[in-house]
């Protein structure tokens, strides 16, 4: 079976994870903390970088957007990518609205600063997390979360009309600061209603199922009527 090295609380990760669920492409999870450099990780991928698809023929694909975009060619029955050429193209804005700007803005320091940084040495940069950095990210995701709202008003989706790659995205950044209870939903109704909507697909369930060993999830982590 094809593998995934990834980790658990991982944008990146995740977004892949829910594509070949929602593709129904079955794969086996490896989860490989990239900091710690391990040799035979980095013949994978000299980056050192997660996430890592590994095909049952040894080929090797790395990075989110590459492998979704590999899994689009492999697993085109199912495409997170549709429509015409200017529907895919505010499909892939929103994508890399998420994963650069969202990415820059929110999730990065969030997620270094509250997550990664356990799992650090001091020598690494493990310790306290900088409040400052948490503090500037929330206030960047009110931004986002707007944004979210004022696309649902005239969209059943973030890109149009169908659930896509994009929402895939979106969801994947935004469960990982839902994972340590970081989103003020009930601030922002037509972002929750979203949420509620894509947190509901079975391709959601082995997300909502993650536990990171000494750190579980906010209570309503998992829960579908929060």
């Amino acid at each position: 079976m094809r593998q995934l090295y990834h980790l658990l609380i991982s944008p990146a990760c995740r977004k892949v994870r829910l594509a070949l669920a929602e593709k129904n492409v079955g794969f086996e999870l490896i989860e490989e903390r990239d900091w710690e450099r391990r040799h035979e990780f980095l013949a994978l991928n000299p980056a050192g970088e997660v996430p890592v698809l590994v095909e049952e023929d040894g080929s090797v694909i790395s990075g989110g957007m590459p492998i979704c975009e590999y899994l689009e060619e492999t697993a085109p029955e199912l495409p997170l990518i549709p429509g015409n050429a200017t529907e895919r193209a505010e499909t892939r804005r929103l994508i890399d609205w998420f994963d650069r700007k969202f990415a820059i803005e929110v999730s990065d320091g969030l997620i270094f600063e509250k997550v990664t940084r356990r799992f650090l040495g001091a020598s690494e940069g493990g310790g306290a997390p900088d409040m400052g950095v948490v503090r500037a990210a929330l206030h960047n995701l009110r931004y986002h979360l707007d944004y979210i709202s004022y696309l649902m008003e005239e969209r059943r989706w973030l890109s149009g009309e169908e659930m896509t790659l994009a929402d895939l995205t979106a969801a994947a950044h935004l469960s990982c600061l839902d994972y340590v209870g970081d989103v003020p939903w009930t601030q922002f109704p037509g972002a929750k209603d979203w949420y509620v909507r894509i947190k509901s697909r079975p391709a959601f369930r082995q997300i909502l199922a993650d536990h990171v060993p000494g750190m579980p999830p906010t209570k309503l982590y998992a829960n579908l009527d929060f």
